[in-house]
Protein backbone atom coordinates (compact mmCIF):
# COMPACT_ATOMS: atom_id res chain seq x y z
CA UNK A 1 0.00 0.00 0.00
CA UNK A 2 1.44 3.35 -1.08
CA UNK A 3 1.97 6.03 1.53
CA UNK A 4 -0.07 9.06 0.39
CA UNK A 5 0.70 11.14 3.46
CA UNK A 6 2.12 14.56 2.42
CA UNK A 7 4.24 16.92 4.48
CA UNK A 8 2.11 19.88 5.62
CA UNK A 9 3.19 23.34 4.47
CA UNK A 10 5.13 25.33 7.03
CA UNK A 11 2.89 27.90 8.64
CA UNK A 12 4.01 31.48 8.94
CA UNK A 13 5.02 32.15 12.53
CA UNK A 14 5.47 35.91 13.22
CA UNK A 15 7.46 35.26 16.39
CA UNK A 16 9.96 33.06 14.53
CA UNK A 17 10.24 35.64 11.75
CA UNK A 18 10.75 38.54 14.16
CA UNK A 19 13.42 36.56 16.00
CA UNK A 20 15.19 35.91 12.67
CA UNK A 21 15.06 39.61 11.85
CA UNK A 22 16.30 40.58 15.29
CA UNK A 23 19.25 38.19 14.93
CA UNK A 24 19.74 39.23 11.27
CA UNK A 25 19.76 35.63 10.14
CA UNK A 26 19.50 34.84 6.43
CA UNK A 27 19.85 37.27 3.53
CA UNK A 28 18.50 40.78 3.09
CA UNK A 29 16.18 39.42 0.39
CA UNK A 30 14.55 37.18 3.00
CA UNK A 31 14.37 40.12 5.43
CA UNK A 32 12.47 42.17 2.86
CA UNK A 33 10.08 39.29 2.22
CA UNK A 34 9.65 38.79 5.98
CA UNK A 35 8.79 42.48 6.52
CA UNK A 36 6.24 42.36 3.75
CA UNK A 37 4.67 39.17 5.10
CA UNK A 38 4.50 40.64 8.60
CA UNK A 39 2.68 43.70 7.27
CA UNK A 40 0.21 41.46 5.44
CA UNK A 41 -0.56 39.65 8.71
CA UNK A 42 -1.35 42.92 10.49
CA UNK A 43 1.94 44.23 11.86
CA UNK A 44 2.70 47.89 11.18
CA UNK A 45 6.17 49.29 10.59
CA UNK A 46 6.52 50.66 14.13
CA UNK A 47 5.67 47.27 15.66
CA UNK A 48 8.18 45.55 13.40
CA UNK A 49 10.79 48.14 14.35
CA UNK A 50 10.25 47.66 18.08
CA UNK A 51 10.42 43.86 17.77
CA UNK A 52 13.28 43.56 15.26
CA UNK A 53 15.31 46.79 15.26
CA UNK A 54 14.67 47.40 11.55
CA UNK A 55 13.71 51.07 11.15
CA UNK A 56 10.64 51.83 8.99
CA UNK A 57 12.68 53.46 6.23
CA UNK A 58 14.97 50.40 6.14
CA UNK A 59 11.95 48.09 6.03
CA UNK A 60 10.59 49.97 3.03
CA UNK A 61 13.92 49.80 1.21
CA UNK A 62 14.25 46.07 1.85
CA UNK A 63 10.68 45.29 0.72
CA UNK A 64 10.98 47.29 -2.50
CA UNK A 65 14.47 45.95 -3.22
CA UNK A 66 13.26 42.38 -2.63
CA UNK A 67 10.46 42.96 -5.15
CA UNK A 68 13.00 44.27 -7.66
CA UNK A 69 15.22 41.24 -6.98
CA UNK A 70 12.31 38.86 -7.62
CA UNK A 71 11.35 40.62 -10.86
CA UNK A 72 14.90 40.61 -12.24
CA UNK A 73 15.23 36.92 -11.38
CA UNK A 74 11.95 36.31 -13.19
CA UNK A 75 13.40 37.87 -16.37
CA UNK A 76 16.80 36.25 -15.87
CA UNK A 77 20.21 37.68 -14.98
CA UNK A 78 23.82 36.49 -14.94
CA UNK A 79 24.71 34.05 -12.12
CA UNK A 80 27.26 36.57 -10.81
CA UNK A 81 24.48 39.15 -10.55
CA UNK A 82 22.29 36.84 -8.48
CA UNK A 83 25.23 35.93 -6.24
CA UNK A 84 26.18 39.56 -5.69
CA UNK A 85 22.72 40.89 -4.94
CA UNK A 86 21.85 37.95 -2.70
CA UNK A 87 24.62 39.09 -0.39
CA UNK A 88 24.60 42.89 -0.72
CA UNK A 89 23.14 45.70 -2.79
CA UNK A 90 19.61 46.29 -1.55
CA UNK A 91 20.25 50.05 -1.75
CA UNK A 92 21.23 49.69 -5.42
CA UNK A 93 18.24 47.53 -6.34
CA UNK A 94 15.94 50.00 -4.57
CA UNK A 95 16.97 52.62 -7.16
CA UNK A 96 15.80 50.30 -9.98
CA UNK A 97 12.17 50.42 -8.80
CA UNK A 98 11.30 52.99 -11.49
CA UNK A 99 12.24 50.61 -14.32
CA UNK A 100 10.38 47.87 -16.16
CA UNK A 101 11.22 44.25 -15.29
CA UNK A 102 13.31 43.85 -18.42
CA UNK A 103 15.29 47.02 -17.76
CA UNK A 104 15.77 46.07 -14.11
CA UNK A 105 17.48 42.84 -15.15
CA UNK A 106 19.67 44.58 -17.73
CA UNK A 107 20.72 47.34 -15.35
CA UNK A 108 21.41 44.88 -12.53
CA UNK A 109 23.81 42.93 -14.78
CA UNK A 110 25.46 46.21 -15.82
CA UNK A 111 25.94 47.35 -12.21
CA UNK A 112 27.68 44.11 -11.30
CA UNK A 113 29.79 44.03 -14.49
CA UNK A 114 31.06 47.56 -13.80
CA UNK A 115 31.18 47.27 -9.97
CA UNK A 116 28.94 50.32 -9.61
CA UNK A 117 27.57 51.51 -6.26
CA UNK A 118 24.11 52.76 -5.27
CA UNK A 119 24.84 56.35 -6.35
CA UNK A 120 25.78 55.06 -9.79
CA UNK A 121 22.69 52.84 -9.73
CA UNK A 122 20.47 55.86 -9.23
CA UNK A 123 22.13 57.62 -12.17
CA UNK A 124 21.89 54.58 -14.45
CA UNK A 125 18.26 53.95 -13.51
CA UNK A 126 17.20 57.53 -14.29
CA UNK A 127 19.11 57.58 -17.58
CA UNK A 128 17.61 54.22 -18.60
CA UNK A 129 14.11 55.43 -17.72
CA UNK A 130 14.53 58.62 -19.80
CA UNK A 131 16.11 56.61 -22.61
CA UNK A 132 13.13 54.26 -22.74
CA UNK A 133 10.85 57.24 -23.36
CA UNK A 134 12.59 58.12 -26.63
CA UNK A 135 10.68 57.23 -29.77
CA UNK A 136 13.76 55.71 -31.36
CA UNK A 137 17.34 55.00 -30.39
CA UNK A 138 19.77 57.86 -31.05
CA UNK A 139 22.21 57.27 -33.89
CA UNK A 140 25.16 55.15 -32.77
CA UNK A 141 23.70 54.21 -29.38
CA UNK A 142 22.28 50.78 -28.54
CA UNK A 143 19.53 49.77 -26.11
CA UNK A 144 22.11 48.75 -23.46
CA UNK A 145 21.92 50.63 -20.12
CA UNK A 146 25.55 51.69 -20.49
CA UNK A 147 24.74 53.40 -23.78
CA UNK A 148 21.70 55.00 -22.17
CA UNK A 149 23.93 56.75 -19.63
CA UNK A 150 26.56 57.49 -22.28
CA UNK A 151 23.91 59.17 -24.44
CA UNK A 152 22.94 61.48 -21.57
CA UNK A 153 26.57 62.58 -21.16
CA UNK A 154 26.94 62.92 -24.94
CA UNK A 155 23.89 65.19 -24.97
CA UNK A 156 25.15 67.28 -22.05
CA UNK A 157 28.62 67.56 -23.57
CA UNK A 158 27.20 68.58 -26.95
CA UNK A 159 25.49 71.56 -25.30
CA UNK A 160 28.47 72.54 -23.14
CA UNK A 161 30.84 75.32 -24.23
CA UNK A 162 33.16 75.36 -21.22
CA UNK A 163 36.24 73.36 -22.23
CA UNK A 164 36.94 71.76 -18.83
CA UNK A 165 33.32 70.83 -18.20
CA UNK A 166 32.91 69.45 -21.71
CA UNK A 167 36.04 67.31 -21.26
CA UNK A 168 34.69 65.98 -17.96
CA UNK A 169 31.34 65.08 -19.50
CA UNK A 170 33.03 63.31 -22.42
CA UNK A 171 35.16 61.29 -20.00
CA UNK A 172 32.07 60.27 -18.00
CA UNK A 173 30.30 59.25 -21.19
CA UNK A 174 33.22 57.06 -22.25
CA UNK A 175 33.28 55.51 -18.77
CA UNK A 176 29.70 54.23 -19.12
CA UNK A 177 29.57 53.54 -22.88
CA UNK A 178 28.95 49.88 -23.73
CA UNK A 179 29.10 49.70 -27.53
CA UNK A 180 31.95 50.76 -29.80
CA UNK A 181 29.54 52.85 -31.84
CA UNK A 182 28.53 54.82 -28.74
CA UNK A 183 32.18 55.40 -27.91
CA UNK A 184 32.77 56.67 -31.43
CA UNK A 185 29.87 59.12 -31.13
CA UNK A 186 31.31 60.50 -27.90
CA UNK A 187 34.87 60.58 -29.21
CA UNK A 188 33.72 62.78 -32.09
CA UNK A 189 33.17 65.49 -29.50
CA UNK A 190 36.86 65.32 -28.58
CA UNK A 191 37.89 66.45 -32.06
CA UNK A 192 35.99 69.70 -31.58
CA UNK A 193 37.45 70.55 -28.17
CA UNK A 194 40.32 72.54 -29.68
CA UNK A 195 38.20 74.03 -32.45
CA UNK A 196 35.83 76.40 -30.69
CA UNK A 197 33.04 77.60 -32.92
CA UNK A 198 30.42 80.19 -32.28
CA UNK A 199 27.23 78.32 -31.58
CA UNK A 200 23.91 79.33 -33.01
CA UNK A 201 21.98 81.53 -30.59
CA UNK A 202 19.57 79.76 -28.32
CA UNK A 203 15.99 79.58 -29.49
CA UNK A 204 13.68 81.84 -27.48
CA UNK A 205 11.96 78.74 -26.15
CA UNK A 206 9.34 78.77 -23.41
CA UNK A 207 6.76 76.33 -22.05
CA UNK A 208 3.34 76.93 -20.54
CA UNK A 209 3.51 75.64 -16.97
CA UNK A 210 0.23 76.52 -15.26
CA UNK A 211 -3.46 76.92 -15.99
CA UNK A 212 -3.28 80.53 -14.81
CA UNK A 213 -1.14 81.37 -17.82
CA UNK A 214 -3.87 80.23 -20.22
CA UNK A 215 -6.20 83.16 -20.96
CA UNK A 216 -9.90 82.92 -21.59
CA UNK A 217 -11.11 84.27 -24.89
CA UNK A 218 -14.13 86.52 -25.09
CA UNK A 219 -15.65 88.17 -28.18
CA UNK A 220 -15.92 91.95 -27.97
CA UNK A 221 -19.46 93.24 -28.45
CA UNK A 222 -18.65 96.92 -28.47
CA UNK A 223 -19.29 99.87 -26.15
CA UNK A 224 -22.43 100.36 -24.11
CA UNK A 225 -25.19 101.18 -24.67
CA UNK A 226 -25.91 98.19 -26.90
CA UNK A 227 -29.03 96.62 -28.32
CA UNK A 228 -29.99 93.11 -27.24
CA UNK A 229 -29.97 92.02 -30.86
CA UNK A 230 -26.36 93.14 -31.17
CA UNK A 231 -25.32 90.90 -28.27
CA UNK A 232 -27.46 87.99 -29.42
CA UNK A 233 -25.73 88.07 -32.77
CA UNK A 234 -22.35 87.32 -31.24
CA UNK A 235 -21.39 83.65 -31.87
CA UNK A 236 -20.06 81.57 -29.02
CA UNK A 237 -16.26 81.31 -28.99
CA UNK A 238 -15.01 77.88 -27.88
CA UNK A 239 -11.35 77.40 -26.96
CA UNK A 240 -9.82 74.16 -28.27
CA UNK A 241 -6.40 72.51 -28.45
CA UNK A 242 -3.25 72.81 -26.38
CA UNK A 243 -3.01 76.54 -27.04
CA UNK A 244 -6.70 77.40 -26.60
CA UNK A 245 -7.44 78.41 -30.16
CA UNK A 246 -10.70 80.26 -30.76
CA UNK A 247 -12.30 79.63 -34.14
CA UNK A 248 -15.36 81.68 -35.12
CA UNK A 249 -17.18 82.29 -38.37
CA UNK A 250 -15.10 85.33 -39.19
CA UNK A 251 -11.87 85.17 -37.14
CA UNK A 252 -9.42 82.75 -35.58
CA UNK A 253 -7.71 83.79 -32.39
CA UNK A 254 -5.09 82.44 -30.01
CA UNK A 255 -4.32 83.98 -26.64
CA UNK A 256 -0.91 84.43 -25.07
CA UNK A 257 0.07 85.57 -21.57
CA UNK A 258 1.01 89.21 -21.25
CA UNK A 259 4.73 88.68 -21.40
CA UNK A 260 6.89 91.65 -22.36
CA UNK A 261 7.99 90.23 -25.72
CA UNK A 262 4.34 89.61 -26.63
CA UNK A 263 3.22 93.10 -25.60
CA UNK A 264 6.18 94.76 -27.35
CA UNK A 265 5.66 93.02 -30.72
CA UNK A 266 4.96 95.61 -33.43
CA UNK A 267 3.04 93.54 -35.97
CA UNK A 268 2.76 89.98 -34.61
CA UNK A 269 1.37 86.88 -36.31
CA UNK A 270 1.29 83.27 -35.12
CA UNK A 271 2.32 80.15 -37.02
CA UNK A 272 2.58 76.53 -35.87
CA UNK A 273 5.27 73.92 -36.42
CA UNK A 274 6.41 70.72 -34.69
CA UNK A 275 9.60 70.85 -32.67
CA UNK A 276 11.12 68.02 -34.71
CA UNK A 277 10.80 70.24 -37.78
CA UNK A 278 12.33 73.20 -35.98
CA UNK A 279 14.84 71.63 -33.58
CA UNK A 280 17.24 68.98 -34.86
CA UNK A 281 17.46 65.75 -32.82
CA UNK A 282 14.39 66.67 -30.74
CA UNK A 283 13.45 63.76 -28.46
CA UNK A 284 9.70 64.33 -28.27
CA UNK A 285 7.35 65.39 -31.04
CA UNK A 286 5.07 68.24 -29.96
CA UNK A 287 3.41 71.22 -31.55
CA UNK A 288 5.10 74.60 -31.13
CA UNK A 289 3.53 78.03 -31.36
CA UNK A 290 5.81 80.63 -32.91
CA UNK A 291 5.26 84.36 -32.72
CA UNK A 292 6.67 86.29 -35.68
CA UNK A 293 7.00 90.07 -35.51
CA UNK A 294 6.49 91.37 -39.04
CA UNK A 295 7.51 94.82 -37.79
CA UNK A 296 11.17 93.73 -37.56
CA UNK A 297 12.68 93.04 -40.98
CA UNK A 298 16.27 94.15 -40.37
CA UNK A 299 18.64 91.18 -40.06
CA UNK A 300 21.08 90.65 -37.19
CA UNK A 301 23.13 87.60 -36.30
CA UNK A 302 21.64 87.08 -32.84
CA UNK A 303 18.11 86.20 -33.90
CA UNK A 304 16.09 83.76 -35.98
CA UNK A 305 14.03 85.07 -38.89
CA UNK A 306 11.20 84.08 -41.19
CA UNK A 307 12.02 84.56 -44.86
CA UNK A 308 10.23 84.15 -48.16
CA UNK A 309 12.01 81.41 -50.05
CA UNK A 310 10.51 80.94 -53.49
CA UNK A 311 7.02 81.62 -52.26
CA UNK A 312 7.30 79.50 -49.09
CA UNK A 313 7.92 80.70 -45.55
CA UNK A 314 11.03 79.39 -43.79
CA UNK A 315 12.21 80.01 -40.21
CA UNK A 316 15.95 79.63 -39.63
CA UNK A 317 19.12 81.20 -38.27
CA UNK A 318 21.33 83.01 -40.78
CA UNK A 319 24.97 83.74 -39.91
CA UNK A 320 25.02 86.28 -42.73
CA UNK A 321 22.25 88.44 -44.13
CA UNK A 322 19.93 86.28 -46.28
CA UNK A 323 19.36 87.20 -49.88
CA UNK A 324 15.67 86.28 -49.60
CA UNK A 325 13.13 88.83 -48.33
CA UNK A 326 12.76 88.87 -44.52
CA UNK A 327 9.13 88.55 -43.43
CA UNK A 328 9.77 89.04 -39.73
CA UNK A 329 11.77 88.11 -36.65
CA UNK A 330 11.07 85.06 -34.49
CA UNK A 331 10.18 86.55 -31.11
CA UNK A 332 8.84 83.57 -29.19
CA UNK A 333 8.73 79.78 -29.43
CA UNK A 334 6.10 78.39 -27.08
CA UNK A 335 5.61 74.80 -25.97
CA UNK A 336 2.24 73.58 -24.66
CA UNK A 337 1.77 72.86 -21.00
CA UNK A 338 3.51 69.58 -20.11
CA UNK A 339 1.10 66.72 -19.42
CA UNK A 340 2.10 64.29 -16.66
CA UNK A 341 2.28 60.70 -17.83
CA UNK A 342 0.02 58.26 -16.02
CA UNK A 343 2.20 55.18 -15.83
CA UNK A 344 2.15 52.35 -13.35
CA UNK A 345 0.81 54.20 -10.33
CA UNK A 346 -1.00 51.34 -8.62
CA UNK A 347 1.96 50.16 -6.56
CA UNK A 348 3.36 53.52 -5.43
CA UNK A 349 2.46 52.57 -1.85
CA UNK A 350 5.15 49.92 -2.08
CA UNK A 351 7.72 52.40 -3.35
CA UNK A 352 7.31 55.64 -1.39
CA UNK A 353 7.72 55.88 2.38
Amino acid sequence: MNDTTSTPATEFDPEVVLLRLRRKEGTWVQWGQDCQQLQKTGYNQQQIFEASGFEPIHQNQLMVAAQVFASMEEIGVQPATTTHFTRVGSDSLYELRILSKKDRAAVADFLVDRSLNSENAKEVAKATKDYADLRQLPSGFTAHPGDAVAYQYWRYASQQHDLMEKTRLVARGLLFAHSNSARQQIEKLLSSLNQPERANPKLPLYRLESDEELPRFLPVAGKLPLKTADVAAIPRATAVGAFSLVNTDWKRWVGLPGWQMVISAIDPIVVFQTNQELIKDADVDEELLMLIDRGITEWNDFKYFMIDRAGELVIDYFSTAPTEPIIGQLVLVLRPKRMLATGDQHDLWQIEE
